[in-house]
Parts: C-alpha cells; sequence; structure tokens
C-alpha cells in the first residue's frame, strides 16, 4: 500500500512553493512547527494528503494519542505527516505546507516519497523552516540564517552558501534528495535561547514567518503573532529579572552579541524596497507606487 493518502489532488496551483516543518530535534522551542501552523490558519490551509506513519515511525518515540470522538468513542489519533494547500489570489505562488514529527525510519524512502509528490503537483520551491538552540540573549531580535546549496538560488534570493558539516536531521537529507531532483530548495534556521525552556517561542516563530515571507513572496498578517512574541519577550524579562544569577547571565551574552556584530550594516537598496512594497500592495488590492527618489 502506498503510504501517501490523498483525500484530493490540488489542481490549478501557481507556481507553488512547498514549506515544510518537523517537530523534533529540527525545531527548538517548537519555533518551526509553530510558524508552519500560523501559516496556515492565516490562509485557511485545506488538508489534501496524509503521509501514513506505519513505514517511518518508532511508536515508543513518537505515540499515538487516544482522543473522545465524541465525548464517549475513544479514537487512536495517529502521528502522520499532513500536507495543505494554501491560496492566495494576490501573492505570486501558491504554497503546499508539510508538518508532522521527524520520522523514526527509512529516511530516504520518506524524502524520495516527498519528491515524487512535489513533482506531481509541479512544486517550483522546497522551503525548510528548522530553529536551533543558540547562546543568543532573548533581549535581541531573532537571527535567522537562510541557507541553501545551488548557487544559483543562493544568488538570486540573498542567501547563504551552506557550508555546514555534521549531524542532520531529516531536513538535510531532504535537502541532499531536493538538490539529487535538481529541484531548488532553502532553508531557514531560527537561533532560539538556549536558557528558555518555555515553548513554543512565539518570537522566534514571527522571525521565520517574516523571513518566509520575503522567500516566497507572501504577505501574511502576523498581527496576532506580534502579540504573543511581545506578551512572551515581556513574561522572560520579568522571570530574568527575578534572579540575579540569570540576569548577569543575559547581561554577559548581550556583550558578547554587541562584540560580535560588524561594524558595517549592509542597508537594503531601494529597489528592494521597491519591489517588496508593490508586492505588499498587490496582495491587499491596492495601486503600488512610482519608484521612489535615488
Amino acid at each position: 500500500m502506498n503510504p501517501l493518502e490523498w483525500s484530493y489532488r490540488p489542481d490549478g496551483l501557481r507556481a507553488p512553493a512547498l514549506v515544510c516543518a518537523f517537530r523534533g530535534w529540527n525545531d527548538a522551542a517548537d519555533a518551526a512547527s509553530s510558524a508552519l501552523s500560523f501559516v496556515g490558519e492565516s490562509f485557511d490551509a485545506q488538508r489534501f494528503a496524509t503521509i501514513d506513519p506505519e513505514e517511518f515511525y518508532d511508536f515508543q518515540a513518537t505515540r499515538p494519542r487516544i482522543k473522545m470522538a465524541d465525548g464517549q468513542t475513544r479514537a487512536i489519533e495517529w502521528p502522520a505527516v499532513e500536507l495543505y494547500e494554501v491560496r492566495i489570489p494576490r501573492a505570486p505562488r501558491d504554497l503546499i505546507l508539510l508538518g508532522g514529527s521527524e520520522p523514526s525510519f527509512r529516511w530516504r524512502g520518506f524524502t524520495t516519497l516527498i519528491i515524487e509528490l512535489v513533482e506531481a503537483i509541479g512544486v517550483q520551491l522546497v522551503v525548510t523552516l528548522g530553529a536551533l538552540l543558540a547562546d543568543v540573549p532573548h533581549t535581541r531580535p531573532i537571527a535567522v540564517t537562510g541557507l541553501a546549496s545551488d548557487p544559483v538560488l543562493v544568488q538570486r534570493l540573498g542567501l547563504t552558501q551552506s557550508t555546514y558539516e555534521g549531524p542532520t536531521g531529516i531536513v538535510g537529507v531532504l535537502h541532499g534528495a531536493c538538490q539529487a531532483a535538481g529541484l531548488p530548495s532553502a532553508s531557514l534556521w531560527a537561533a532560539v535561547p538556549h536558557y528558555i525552556a518555555a515553548s513554543p517561542n512565539p518570537k522566534a516563530a514571527l522571525a521565520l514567518v517574516r523571513k518566509l515571507e520575503g522567500l516566497v513572496g507572501v504577505v501574511i498578517d502576523a498581527s496576532d503573532l506580534e502579540q504573543a512574541a511581545s506578551d512572551y519577550e515581556r513574561q522572560v524579562n520579568a522571570a530574568v529579572q527575578s534572579d540575579p544569577d540569570v540576569q548577569a547571565f543575559v547581561e554577559r551574552l548581550e556583550q558578547a552579541a554587541i562584540d560580535e556584530q560588524d561594524d558595517v550594516t549592509e542597508l537594503p537598496s531601494g529597489e528592494s524596497i521597491a519591489r517588496d512594497l508593490q508586492r505588499f500592495l498587490r496582495q491587499r488590492g491596492g495601486e503600488p507606487p512610482g519608484r521612489p527618489p535615488s
């Protein structure tokens, strides 16, 4: 039996990009999975397929859950990977969202299945979202790194050439499969303060959403996530200030961040600002302005 189970096959998608996030090793503070969920909720995403978990998961590590179906009947909820379509009429492209836990087994078979799916529905770009724990203070903006292995994509989208060597997760394996298939792919990683145990981290999720906007060319109303991020930072500040040892540790991280900051900050060009503004107005239904003065 094919583990890919279709509810229906989406058609008429415009230059779709696949956006993926996997809970687990690649998802510090649930930032990546929270960002993906927020995008789906913002655009009323519709589920069109799932990947059956039987071949890919260790159910002792990723356990199914029991839920009450109608207040009386208990039902088993298995940890499937779900795929959603997002249609954005005024944006230059539509989106496919893929979310679920990182699989336990058969990663090559799993990523091959994803490649077959994206080729079947004409996906033009694969983007993965991830988050890692880092020695960064919570008081500074969340740093998001955009990586790609394709030199053309690096140049066109202003990303960084990936030079990482070491252990990887399903995200790295998926990018390897994309490269082998000749499919452009990019990876966004948010750096999350390692000393904050609370999950999810809406500030990191917001940073990923904002970086994703520019990468795939969509505009997302993130006002609710912005409010959640503000509330989160206020709560963390209060907790840090109540513990002198933690406060001193954060101050050391802040000083280290200042010491590492480049002396010269690269500003966006007038042309890139104009393109972003025109895209925003078109998607919102307004008229784009003329070219800004140089």
